[in-house]
């Protein structure tokens, strides 16, 4: 073996031979790498000159770098050879060192691999080129058969299209809605032609298939819309009572109930769960398909409600007859409260007048209620005292007669009035003295008794009437048939029991009759009879509440003597005003 050393003589020249060759010396085996990779490779195809020039520069190279090692800036060169002895059988090795310089054989040596890996770079790239031509003759060649099928598709396959989306949810029990479809062929409409298989049962939870087909010179074309019947509501809850309620400070909340329902499950309240809470109730449900629902009931622990006090706001008294208080309070909280009311006022029944009492009490948490009785002190009137009352008018050509005869005659009457007539009589009825009174609106058995709210519309309407006229807001009534008709009991029963009642405790004092004149009765009156019935009728020994009417002329033409027969008779004539003591009728209805 014969080793080559190769050494640099002085530091200045190790020190430039080392930036000279460094840079090139570490290239040659990049190079190197490069023409390893090009032994292998299969793809570079070139001139057969091309190819021996190239193979021989490889083969080169690679016999120098086998004996090459190159380190600090220098060469060394191990070379080991086999030589033969010219002049004789015997091989020996012989083994030289001796210090080389090398840099211009490298030199050399780059220039030709610079040229390699150009030509190496040259057949790379047009490679790549044919491989990409190829790539887009495919890419081409794919969308041509796509556009040719999309046309196809679209303009020679007959086309079913769906409105709306092909996949629907609805509710349960929903009814299920078509969104409609289209079909044509070539801009032709086959709609009629499409034929739908499949169906919604909305009662029932499930996924359905609904299907369009259609068929048409041999091509067939179908679609599919997905329709899910889903449990989509939530469960209902129900308070009984109200969602803000307030309980007594000194009292606990008392569950007042409560319902849930669910349109899949029906009745859920068993489910209910419910969270208590001192300032509220929370109620919370699930359904079995997990829809969930609840529902706050807010509780407030205070007392805004002010006790009640029970008693009669109207009493009517004669003249002597005995007084009793008679009421009663009651607070929601406190329960009855009777004993905590007091009482302010006085009232005198020895005296006919009108008195007032005042009632009022507090519960624990002070709240007060207050309320006003009045007592009715009436005149005890004098036995044998004659009223004339007139119902249903007034009318022209006899409530105005009957005025004239009332006035030549002095007697003082009672009009119990209605809406009809003209208002003047009215006013005159007024201004001579009369008490005026109220009938009726309507005099309608069905508009008036059909409720309590009837019943006093009408009464308003006719009161409205009079105080437009005289500028008095009476207060005198007649019930239409009087306090014991059994007419009403047609239209409401027992509304009689609680109208009596009512008008009283608005005020308001009702006349009936303890004495008929029969000139409302059916069939046929004179005035002979009218006279006839009204004198038989008188009493001494009571109060004579006479029934007529001024609507009726055989009344009108009795009027006279009736009148001139009670004066001869020691009667007296009355109308009635605020102190008259009430006449009633037993109650029928």
């Amino acid at each position: 073996m014969v080793i080559f050393v190769a050494k640099k003589n002085g530091k200045k020249k190790k020190k430039n031979n080392k930036k000279k060759n460094g840079t090139k010396l570490k290239n040659i085996n990049q190079v190197g790498k490069k023409v390893n990779y090009k032994q292998s490779s299969k793809r570079i195809k070139a001139s057969s000159t091309t190819e021996n020039k190239e193979n021989n520069l490889e083969e080169d190279f690679l016999k120098l770098q086998e004996k090459i090692d190159l380190k600090n800036g220098t060469l060394k060169m191990d070379l080991t050879t086999s030589s033969s002895d010219t002049h004789g059988s015997k091989s020996e090795k012989k083994e030289n060192t001796e210090d080389v310089n090398i840099s211009d054989d490298v030199d050399d040596l780059f220039d030709v691999l610079d040229t390699t890996v150009k030509l190496d770079d040259l057949f790379l790239e047009d490679d790549e080129k044919k491989h990409r031509n190829k790539k887009l003759v495919v890419g081409v060649i794919l969308s041509i058969i796509i556009l040719l099928a999309s046309f196809i598709f679209l303009f020679i396959v007959p086309q079913v299209r769906l409105k709306g989306k092909r996949v629907m949810v609805i509710n349960y029990k929903e009814k299920y809605v078509e969104p409609g479809y289209r079909a044509y062929f070539l801009n032709k409409k086959l709609t009629n032609k499409v034929v739908v298989t499949g169906g919604v049962n909305s009662s029932k939870l499930g996924t359905y298939k609904i299907k369009y087909s259609m068929g048409y010179k041999g091509f067939n074309n179908r679609r599919v819309r997905i329709v899910k019947v889903k449990d989509l509501s939530k469960p209902v809850i129900k308070l009984n009572g109200h969602e803000n309620t307030s309980v007594c400070p000194n009292k606990e909340y008392k569950e007042e109930g409560y319902r849930a329902y669910d349109n899949y499950d029906g009745d859920i309240t068993k489910k209910v769960e419910v969270i208590k809470n001192e300032k509220f109730y929370l109620y919370k449900v699930s359904d079995s398909n997990g829809n969930k629902t609840s529902i706050k009931r807010n509780i407030t622990y205070e007392d805004k409600v002010k006790p009640v006090i029970s008693v009669n706001k109207n009493i009517y008294l004669l003249e002597g007859e005995e007084f009793k208080k008679d009421y009663k309070a009651y607070d929601n909280c406190d329960g009855d409260i009777t004993k905590n009311v007091k009482v302010v006022g006085s009232i005198d029944t020895s005296k006919a007048g009108e008195y007032s009492l005042k009632y009022s009490v507090k519960d624990s948490s002070l709240n007060q209620d207050d309320v006003l009785q009045k007592i009715h002190v009436m005149k005890n009137d004098a036995p044998g005292t004659i009223y004339l009352t007139f119902d249903d008018g007034p009318r022209e050509g006899t409530t105005d007669v009957i005025l004239d005869i009332l006035k030549e005659e002095n007697v003082k009457a009672t009009f119990f009035v209605t809406n009809g007539g003209p208002d003047y009589l009215i006013k005159r009825e007024y201004d001579e003295g009369h008490a005026i009174g109220l009938h009726t609106a309507s005099h309608d058995y069905k508009t008036v008794y059909q409720s309590v709210d009837g019943y006093f519309n009408d009464l308003l309407s006719v009161q409205n009437r009079v105080k437009n006229i005289t500028g008095v807001n009476t207060m005198i009534i007649r019930f239409p048939g009087g306090s014991s008709n059994t007419v009403s009991r047609r239209y409401q029963n027992g509304i009689m029991s609680i109208l009596t009642t009512e008008v009283l405790n608005r005020g308001y004092r009702y006349y009936d009759w303890n004495l008929s004149s029969g000139d409302a009765e059916g069939g046929r009156h004179d005035a002979d009879e009218i006279y006839n019935n009204v004198v038989n009728g008188l009493s001494k020994d009571r109060v004579n509440m006479v029934l007529m009417h001024d609507i009726k002329p055989y009344t009108r033409d009795a009027l006279r003597n009736i009148i001139q027969y009670g004066k001869n008779n020691g009667y007296t004539f009355a109308s009635i005003t605020d102190n008259t003591q009430m006449i009633k009728q037993k109650v029928n209805n």
